[in-house]
């Protein structure tokens, strides 16, 4: 089999779109943000309501990307190996073996992370971070690819364990999963009508239309993506700017800086581009640095968002040309 080119894999992931609509309806900004991370190696937190297909959209991805899939329920009791794995005896050998958890696999659907205590969170945190799991004193490195999309729930906190701002920084994009429009509901309940299940994404007509190799060659594609001097300058500006924001007690570490470049040049890439302007920017700085900032509390009052600090900066900030 031929290693595919740049072109072709940008062509495969292009179509990932349109195969994962045969299953989830008007989400495309999800998707598009499910491959960014999957270019950049990187993580997504994915915030919604219950019932908003976050679950449908991680299994269609890994169908029509050929990748394979687990889905973790999160809660109070869960224990950090049952997520990673653990040692389990083995009566017929006499000895401990490695039982593996759902950690390994390709895309991990961390279902309401944010209802499991801190210990828990951490060590899937650390697998995200190290790509591995140490059991014993023994690392054991992850599939490759590997992405977790991990989901809360933005109007129920009551009785959970919100990530602290160090390890929300860990996630390189925060996509907003809404609700549908009025005319997207309409087509998802005529498609049920017809007999449309989510549990058999098959009978839907969904298929693997790229690969893991296309990944890769995608992959090598982005690293090449040229950033100028300027658009350089221009990330670290907006950086720097939410620092000096008075509706923030945090701004954007150098670490969201990097990640802004990197999510730019992917998005650069997929658009047919082989460099990156100040528009690519602009497109990928909500996603990638909204959870990365923290409101002050009489902010939040007055009804500040992330997203308007964020909006303010880049309106405000001269656009390099």
């Amino acid at each position: 089999m031929s290693t595919p080119t740049a072109d072709s894999a940008r062509a495969s992931l292009e179509d990932l779109r349109t195969e994962i609509a045969k299953a989830v309806v008007g989400q495309d900004p999800a998707v598009t943000g499910l491959v960014v991370a999957l270019l950049c190696r990187g993580h997504v937190l994915l915030e919604g309501a219950p019932g908003v297909a976050k679950t449908l959209l991680v299994r269609s991805l890994s169908t029509a990307l050929e990748l394979d899939t687990k889905r973790v329920q999160f809660t109070p009791d869960l224990m950090p190996s049952d997520v990673t794995g653990s040692l389990v005896y083995d009566s017929r050998n006499a000895e401990f073996s490695f039982q593996p958890g759902p950690v390994f696999t390709n895309l991990l659907l961390a279902d309401e992370i944010n209802r499991t205590p801190p210990k828990t969170q951490a060590s899937l945190l650390e697998a995200m971070e190290e790509r591995q799991v140490t059991v014993d004193g023994t690392p054991r490195p992850l599939p490759e690819p590997f992405l977790v999309a991990a989901t809360q729930n933005p109007v129920e906190y009551e009785g959970t364990y919100p990530l602290p701002e160090a390890q929300l920084d860990r996630f390189l994009l925060k996509l907003t999963v809404p609700l549908p429009a009025r005319h997207d509901e309409i087509d998802i309940l005529t498609r049920h009508a017809a007999g449309f299940s989510p549990r058999d994404l098959g009978a839907a007509g969904l298929r693997p239309v790229a690969s893991a190799a296309d990944l890769d060659a995608a992959r090598d594609a982005v690293a090449k993506t040229a950033v100028s001097p300027e658009v350089t300058g221009y990330i670290v500006d907006i950086c720097r700017t939410t620092r000096e924001s008075p509706s923030l007690s945090l701004g954007v570490s150098p670490r969201g800086a990097t990640a802004l470049l990197s999510t730019s040049r992917a998005w650069a890439w997929l658009t047919g581009r082989d460099y990156v302007t100040p528009d690519d920017v602009k497109a990928l700085a909500l996603p990638t640095l909204r959870h990365r900032v923290h409101l002050r509390p009489e902010a939040e009052m007055e009804g500040v968002t992330a997203d308007s600090v964020i909006n303010a900066v880049l309106a405000h900030l001269p656009v390099p040309r």
